[in-house]
């Protein structure tokens, strides 16, 4: 195959052709941006993170009062926010993907200090540091940024903010039915494995709706 026959590089994230001096990368700028962002929105004291303590209670998130103070409210507590709260939650994920970014990288083992809270800025602000890397090297920073994406909107509707974006469906060549958003970037068809970027994807038609 000749060099001028090679597909262009694209950006593993939106599947848009990378620019010039993007070529060294994964991810387009845009994109990168975005994880940069996404990141961000989850730390510091008025972080989507901290918010989730003021969420625990049933109605807290729909417009009545919250819960202040204590992180050990009684119950009934709501299941989302305590789940993305706790350990196993949104810090474990962060921390999970960082202790992958140091073993590609041969760096020590990061160190956890502090309670929750703390812990998850001490990550979020590693992960910042070493996100140009990211970007350019690991080999699963589309997943990241997909799996970082989903643990923000899962914060925002757990904490009263933006609603997860809806779901419909468009219909692949092959006649399977894709569940999309309008923040879909990229998906592949578990049918017939083709892989639609986001300009594909919004050319497919429709799938009719079914009757309650």
């Amino acid at each position: 195959m000749h060099l001028d026959d090679a597909p262009a590089p694209v950006c593993a994230i939106c599947h848009n052709g990378l620019y010039e001096h993007e070529l060294t990368h994964q991810a387009c700028r845009p994109c990168t941006e975005r994880v940069d962002r996404d990141l961000t929105a989850l730390a510091g004291p008025d972080g989507l993170y901290a918010r989730l303590a003021d969420h625990l209670h049933p109605g807290s998130s729909s417009g009545g009062p919250t819960v202040s103070g204590s992180r050990t409210a009684p119950l009934p507590l709501r299941v989302e926010p305590l789940s993305l709260a706790a350990r196993g939650g949104v810090v474990t994920v962060l921390q999970t993907w960082l202790i992958d970014w140091h073993d590609l990288l041969g760096y020590r083992h990061p160190r956890w200090d502090g309670d929750l809270q703390q812990q998850c800025d001490q990550v979020v602000k590693r992960l910042r540091v070493l996100l140009p890397w990211a970007a350019e090297e690991h080999g699963a920073f589309d997943e990241f940024a997909r799996e970082l994406g989903h643990l923000r909107r899962q914060c925002e509707s757990a904490t009263g903010g933006e609603r997860p974006a809806r779901r419909f469906g468009v219909v692949c060549t092959c006649g399977a039915t894709l569940r999309i958003t309008i923040e879909s970037p990229a998906m592949r068809c578990d049918t017939c494995l083709t892989q639609y970027d986001r300009e594909g994807l919004f050319h497919l038609p429709l799938a009719e709706r079914r009757a309650a």
